[in-house]
């Protein structure tokens, strides 16, 4: 089983940035794939980002220009840098990590079995 935790989230200013972690164990990053998903309240669960075992990183249309993964193998972490932030970026934020993902459903959360408890972003106007 992975063990996956989530950190970095606060409450920033409309435009404002904030850096998720997630660290990944006792696999390396290297052989798993590791993703990012949101839910705001009475909101289904949102794809982000994920970082494949092919080493590419897929984004979701949504957020692709605001937010940028990257992979941090001497930690073990996927990195989410998240700019230009506004009031409808307010979720809870997920991730997630599975042994063997297929490209084509690497931003569907039916393909992680291992989730984190989760980091709350809020971002006011």
């Amino acid at each position: 089983q992975v063990q996956v935790k989530e950190s970095g989230g606060g409450s920033v200013q409309t435009g404002g940035s904030l850096r998720l972690s997630c660290s990944v164990s006792p696999n390396s990053i290297d052989d798993i794939s590791v993703a990012w998903f949101r839910q705001a309240p009475g909101k289904e669960r949102e794809a982000i980002t994920a970082s494949h075992t092919s080493g590419r990183i897929g984004y979701a249309d949504s957020v692709k220009v605001r937010f940028t993964a990257s992979r941090d193998l001497a930690n073990n972490s996927l990195h989410l840098q998240m700019n230009s932030l506004k009031p409808e970026d307010t979720a809870m934020y997920y991730c997630a990590a599975e042994r063997w993902v297929a490209w084509s459903v690497l931003l569907d959360s039916d393909s992680y079995t291992n989730w984190g408890h989760g980091t709350q972003v809020t971002v006011s106007s």
